[in-house]
């Protein structure tokens, strides 16, 4: 069983910065494709950035692009969100998700249908962004 765990979330201020960290376990020898969604109170869930399996292809939302960085680390599954220049309107609960079956990430974001994409999901980490 895949189980996807966040951490990293908390209060911060206008234009400070956070980094998110996830991690997903249980399917040894597998990397999965991974992203980051949110979702603000009285929202829908939306796509915020996703990274490839080898960490080569990185896509974002474009409110976030050029503040927000996704990375993963070299040899397993555990991926990070680093948030600068952070905005109230980035105040959301911050999910991660891990993608074994596909399909490609181009593609999913292309038909907007990266969320469904995703096959497992962690429990999500607050971010409050106070003005």
């Amino acid at each position: 069983q895949v189980q996807v765990v966040e951490s990293g979330g908390g209060l911060v201020q206008l234009g400070g910065s956070l980094r998110l960290s996830c991690s997903a376990s249980g399917r040894a020898g597998t990397r999965f494709a991974m992203g980051w969604f949110r979702q603000a109170p009285g929202k829908e869930r939306e796509f915020v950035a996703a990274i490839d399996w080898s960490g080569a292809e990185t896509y974002y939302a474009d409110s976030v692009k050029g503040r927000f960085t996704i990375s993963r680390d070299g040899a397993g599954n555990t991926v990070y969100l680093q948030m600068n220049s952070l905005k109230p309107a980035d105040t959301a609960v911050y999910y991660c998700a891990a993608d074994e079956t596909g399909p490609d990430l181009a593609t999913a974001l292309r038909m907007g249908t990266m969320i469904q994409a995703m096959d497992y999901w962690g429990q999500g980490t607050q971010v409050t962004v106070s003005s």
